[in-house]
């Protein structure tokens, strides 16, 4: 099962199936899942061998070492036949054209086609029983019609040829494949796990349970997903995020399999099990999305489901035709007519679609770009609006102390610091964590410690009553100066959290907290301006703080104090605008707009759960850049379909034209069939090496 019209013969044999639920065609990998009872199993296989397919049954898809075996064994197979006809070949042109040479050649010819050419007759015949048309019933045509006519020779090389070509071109689309299971084997086999007695023992990583403790040396993978216990290092987290510089990693931070611990033993406590790491998932999810196919394969494939029947007819006028119209002589005209249809395999168009999507979703995987479809892999290049969400995605998420300043000439800093970070310690709220983070030092003991609700914390430290409130605390209490006033709506234009810190009499510290924006947003932004697509800021957040850190960002349209549903609106309000809208954020509150957007792109997927449903392109890191990327690839993509599309037509019409009118042979035929096959192919698997950014 290599092509769409295969695909569509056995989907029209099993629809009689009332019992089966559903049909997956993996078409790269030549796999077919059936969702049916236990019992309707066999009717099932039955029916699917009734077109001429041997189907193996398969617990998982077949590792890439048995697939390339079993591959090596028919090249082997094929290189003999190929030897053979030109023994054929030999025959005829060596030896007198007498009836004991001519039978021996035709029979030399003949054990070269069965070496080669079996399943395609298999196929080809039962296709054609159902007066169906696909590649090896044109291919099965055309060499039985030759070799009846005289051809023999040519048959038993056009076959030998055909099938090696055929081949070819499953190693190559098999390449686009493992670009994906490939990374399978960046993840161990075993992992150094801790025992009871607390020794350490390699142990097969699929026996690993939830909760146990590994350890990972320098240089070595990890085996499984996650937290670290005990030690630091640096992390090369590149084969499942993309990120090109290590991560340090320490306690308590989540590790993933496949990545590279560089520096520094790490203990870490497994957090899933082999068959559920982020690896897992991906190569799992890319899979599932091959299954999925983009506008312009489906546009393909109902082109291939005319233009072949169309050609095939076309040949048939040509055969009967062309003697009776034009005075050829049959056995020509016949001749002309099976090197069109050789010519008129769809192969090379329908083969050129789904490996430029696989080699464009493997390379994106690669990046640390999970895209869940070719459909969203096609459409991401329309984009025109990206929304954007402000916290975790173009900020930190997590509000930090930028900013101090002792308020009073007559107040020490030191001493006044170590109240601010003793008051600032006790408390849970953010703000109050910010500050107790970004101060150094130790902490005095607080006495009569306590909180107002929507103010601050107060306490006593020796001996003097102490706050750490905010800017209406400071206005109730009469300490807020115009000096100061000015001072905190300075801080506050650049959307900072301010708290200060006072006693009975004065305020002695100013201390401004925000959510601090990432490295990356700010080129991000920039690139998808250069690209011609605008960014619009939707964030919960108040108008004061979106304003500044759009600004910092480079953003331009800011909706601020938006609700999940508001954002939704806002998303369905650009597209009634004809905008085409990609969304993109990193929690619950974004997902009714993810799933309103053209394409909703998740954020730090790598470190979740599980990968956001409601999103239909995940960025395993927290890097924006990513999107601007992706709508590169698309693009690439994009063009390299119609490249593709392009080639095989362009090729084909041009020997159309030699069958007919000029002198092509049925070995041109192949080339042109074959060869146009194999250019599509490897232009697909240029994708491979993903997309960069233009200079």
């Amino acid at each position: 099962m290599d092509c769409p019209v295969e695909e569509g013969q056995i989907r029209q044999a099993l629809e009689s199936f009332s019992e089966v639920r559903r049909l997956r065609f993996d078409l790269p990998a030549r796999a077919l899942t059936v969702e049916a009872p236990a019992e309707s199993w066999e009717p099932v296989i039955a029916a699917i061998r009734k077109l001429g397919f041997t189907p193996e049954q398969i617990a998982a898809p077949p590792a890439a070492e048995e697939t390339a075996k079993a591959q090596r064994t028919e090249l082997v197979r094929l290189i003999a036949a190929l030897g053979v006809a030109v023994v054929a070949e030999v025959f005829h042109l060596a030896f007198p054209d007498t009836l004991p040479w001519r039978v021996a050649g035709m029979a030399v010819a003949a054990v070269a086609i069965a070496l080669s050419g079996l399943a395609v007759f298999r196929k080809g015949l039962s296709a054609l029983s159902r007066g169906q048309l696909n590649i090896n019933a044109l291919m099965s045509v055309a060499v039985i019609g030759a070799f009846l006519i005289g051809q023999w020779p040519e048959a038993a090389m056009v076959m030998a040829l055909y099938s090696l070509a055929e081949l070819i071109v499953a190693r190559s689309v098999e390449r686009a494949r493992n670009a994906i299971a490939g990374l399978l084997a960046l993840s161990p086999a075993q992992a150094e796990v801790k025992q009871a007695d607390g020794s350490w023992a390699l142990t097969d990583a699929k026996a690993v349970s939830v909760g146990a403790v590994a350890r990972v040396k320098p240089g070595e993978r990890f085996a499984l997903d996650g937290k670290v216990s005990a030690g630091h290092g640096a992390v090369d987290q590149s084969p499942v995020t993309g990120e090109s510089i290590p991560v340090d990693k320490g306690p308590g931070d989540d590790v993933f399999a496949g990545t590279i611990n560089q520096s520094g033993s790490l203990e870490f406590q497994v957090t899933k099990p082999a068959s559920d790491t982020v690896l897992a998932r991906t190569i799992h999810a890319v899979e599932e999305a091959q299954g999925q196919r983009a506008p312009t394969q489906r546009i393909v494939d109902k082109f291939a489901a005319v233009y072949t029947p169309a050609v095939f007819a076309l040949a048939v006028a040509v055969a009967v035709g062309f003697p009776l119209l034009a005075g050829w002589p049959w056995l020509e005209a016949v001749y002309k007519a099976l090197v069109l249809l050789v010519i008129a395999c769809p192969c090379a168009l329908v083969i050129s679609t789904p490996v430029t999507v696989v080699s464009g979703l493997a390379a994106a995987a690669k990046r640390g770009i999970l895209v869940k479809g070719g459909v969203y892999l096609e459409q991401a290049r329309k984009l025109t609006v990206i929304g954007v969400d402000k916290t975790g995605t173009l900020t930190e998420g997590k509000p930090k102390l930028v900013a101090h300043q002792v308020l009073n000439g007559d107040a020490a800093g030191e001493p006044v610091l170590r109240v601010a970070r003793s008051l600032a310690t006790r408390s849970d709220h953010p703000v109050s964590k910010a500050v107790a983070a970004g101060l150094e030092g130790a902490t005095e003991e607080v006495q009569h410690f306590g909180a107002e609700l929507g103010k601050g914390v107060h306490g006593s430290i020796g001996g003097y009553k102490y706050i750490l409130g905010n800017h209406r605390w400071l206005h109730e209490r009469g300490q807020c100066s115009p000096a100061l006033e000015a001072l905190m709506k300075e801080h506050e234009a650049q959307g900072r959290t301010l708290s200060v810190l006072a006693d009975d009499s004065r305020a002695l510290v100013l201390f401004a907290v925000a959510d601090t924006t990432k490295e990356t947003s700010r080129h991000a932004v920039a690139e998808l301006r250069a690209m011609g697509v605008r960014a619009v800021m939707l964030t919960g957040d108040n108008a004061t703080t979106a304003q500044a850190i759009a600004q910092q960002v480079g953003i331009d349209e800011v909706r601020a104090g938006l609700l999940p549903e508001d954002k939704q609106k806002v998303v369905a309000e650009l597209q009634g605008a004809g905008e085409q809208v990609g969304m993109v954020g990193d929690g619950v509150n974004d997902s009714p707009s993810l799933a309103a957007a053209q394409i909703g792109f998740s954020m730090g997927a790598a470190g979740t759960d599980t990968a956001k449903e409601a999103a239909d392109v995940l960025i395993m890191n927290d890097d924006l850049r990513k999107v601007a990327e992706t709508i590169r690839l698309s693009k690439k993509t994009y063009a390299v379909l119609w490249q593709n599309i392009v080639l095989a037509l362009g090729i084909k019409a041009i020997f159309f034209v030699l069958a007919v009118f000029g002198s092509a042979t049925m070995w041109m035929a192949v080339f042109a069939d074959m060869g146009a096959s194999l250019l599509v192919v490897f232009n697909g698997l240029r994708l491979l090496r993903g997309v960069h950014k233009a200079s």
